[in-house]
This record gives C-alpha cells, sequence and structure tokens, in this order.
C-alpha cells in the first residue's frame, strides 16, 4: 500500500513546547484521524506538513514528494480545509476562487460552480457575510474543485451543526472511495473518527502515543473497573494510567488479554478514544 503522507522524526520547537520526533504515515486510499487535546501539536504538525513553518528536523513527504524541495508540486496536491478559515473578508466568493484557480493545474471550474450550489452559496456574496458554517463550506469547496489527492483538515467540524458535520464525514468517505486519494482529519472531536476514520493517530504533548488501524485501536485497549486489587504494585505495569473514585477503581490497559488474566473478576469495557485522550492526559477537558 502506498503512502499519500509520510512523516519521519518530525521537530520543531517553540518557548514551552515541542514536537518530539513525530511519526506516522497516511496510507493512500484512507482517513487518517490526527487527535489529541487542544495544545497537543496537532496544528503545528500541519502547518509543518504545508510549509508554513519550518521543521528543525525530519521530513513530511506527499506522494514520495518532499514538501520543501518539491513544494509547489507537492502543494498543489494538497486541499486544505481549517477551523477558521484566513481569506480576503471583503472580496466575493468568486473573486477568491478566480485567484485560487491558477495555483491548481487540475482545477475545475464547472465542479466548483456545482459544489457552490450544492452548499447553497452565492459565489457574488462577499466572504464577511458568511456564517461560521458556511465559510467551512467555501473552504470545502475551494479544496475539493481542484481534484485534490490528498485532503487536509484542520479541526474542520468545531462549531458545525450536527447534520452538516454528517455531510462533511459523509463525503470524506467518498473522496477515499477513489483509492489514490486520502484524507488527514485533525480533530478534538473523536466521536467523528469513530465512525469514519481508518486509522488513529494520537499525540499528546508533542509526542505520538500511537497511530494504528482504528480497530486495533478500539479492540487493543480497555477500560478496567475494580476494588482495591487494581492497585497492586507488582501488576501495575499492566496499566497505562489509573483513576480512583469514591465509587472504584480505574485504569486504562493497552494489554487486554494479560490484564484479564491478572483480573478475572474485574469488570472490562472498551476504551473509546476520547477515554484514551482523558486518561493518557487528565487535564486535556480542563483548560
Amino acid at each position: 500500500m502506498s503512502a499519500a503522507l509520510e512523516i519521519t522524526g518530525l521537530r520543531k520547537a517553540y518557548k514551552g513546547f515541542a514536537l518530539k520526533d513525530v511519526s506516522f504515515t497516511v496510507p493512500e486510499g484512507s482517513i487518517m484521524g490526527l487527535v489529541g487535546p487542544n495544545g497537543a501539536g496537532k496544528t503545528t504538525i500541519i502547518k509543518l506538513i504545508l510549509n508554513l513553518v519550518r521543521r528543525q528536523a525530519g521530513s513530511v513527504k506527499v506522494f514520495g514528494l518532499d514538501n520543501l524541495a518539491d513544494e509547489k508540486a507537492a502543494k498543489s496536491r494538497i486541499g486544505f480545509v481549517h477551523e477558521t478559515p484566513a481569506l480576503v473578508e471583503d472580496v466575493p466568493l468568486k473573486s477568491i476562487a478566480s485567484a485560487a484557480a491558477p495555483f491548481y493545474p487540475k482545477w475545475d471550474q464547472r465542479l466548483f460552480l456545482s459544489l457552490m450550489d450544492e452548499f447553497g452559496l452565492n459565489p457574488g456574496q462577499k466572504f464577511k457575510t458568511l456564517s461560521h458554517g458556511m465559510k467551512m463550506k467555501f473552504s470545502l469547496a475551494l479544496a475539493l474543485c481542484h481534484d485534490a489527492d490528498l485532503l487536509v483538515l484542520d479541526e474542520p467540524t468545531s462549531g458545525l451543526d450536527p447534520v452538516f458535520r454528517r455531510e462533511l464525514l459523509e463525503r470524506l468517505s467518498g473522496v477515499i472511495q477513489d483509492v489514490r486519494k486520502a484524507v488527514l482529519f485533525s480533530t478534538h472531536i473523536t466521536s467523528d473518527l469513530e465512525r469514519t476514520a481508518d486509522y488513529i493517530t494520537l499525540v499528546l504533548d508533542g509526542a505520538v502515543v500511537f497511530s494504528s488501524p482504528r480497530d486495533d485501536v478500539r479492540d487493543g485497549w480497555a477500560v478496567v473497573k475494580g476494588g482495591p486489587e487494581i492497585l497492586d504494585p507488582s501488576r501495575r505495569p499492566l496499566f497505562r494510567a489509573v483513576r480512583e473514585s469514591p465509587y472504584g477503581i480505574e485504569a486504562l490497559t493497552s494489554d487486554v488479554p494479560s490484564a484479564r488474566m491478572a483480573f478475572p473478576s474485574a469488570v472490562f469495557d472498551r476504551a473509546s478514544i476520547e477515554d484514551i485522550m482523558i486518561f493518557l492526559n487528565p487535564g486535556a477537558f480542563h483548560d
């Protein structure tokens, strides 16, 4: 299986934060969910893919093209959608599209107009007059109308109503019906990925915790619920994190078979992606 996106040993340091040797691969014909709490490093990774900031180490390849040495060719194959689209506010949508079109050899004006109609967008309307959801739809139209081989979406469903969120996820699933294409979907709304992602990459504090097929994550992680026996120091290595509460003890394991043998009377619940994030980064949803 060929790689649409291959990231190896990526590093970037800022004051108080650093990406630490980030590596993962997005195969062609797949959707990769890039997940983690706010501040984990997801947006920094995307900026490095798009060469909006310069990496300090590592490599980024888009369909085998180095994103620095072959920047123009690599970017022509990427469609990008950001949570807060930064486009010229006081300009009609059709003018924004006309300015973007020359940068993409495969720009399809008919497809652009068709998507505008499908999304209920008026080409003569100015960008500043659009609601947040309509701005996202316009950004998606721009990303889709030049036959992008790799869609990169940074928190695209944040602030959207449930109906359009579902439509967007269905459209992404449709994109990869062409097995040469792929999607990198960055989000902290993990429920969006439970339905659509083929692979999950979890980033915490600038480092990759895992990058695995979604089903391996679902089947390979569990929340173990029990009493004081879970705190046995000799069996503590079975758990990635332990949490005590007035109602008992819960622990996160990525070695379910061994944990079941060690604690046959405990309750085992399949760990969601959100469970894993919370256990491994307890402050993630309390910023």
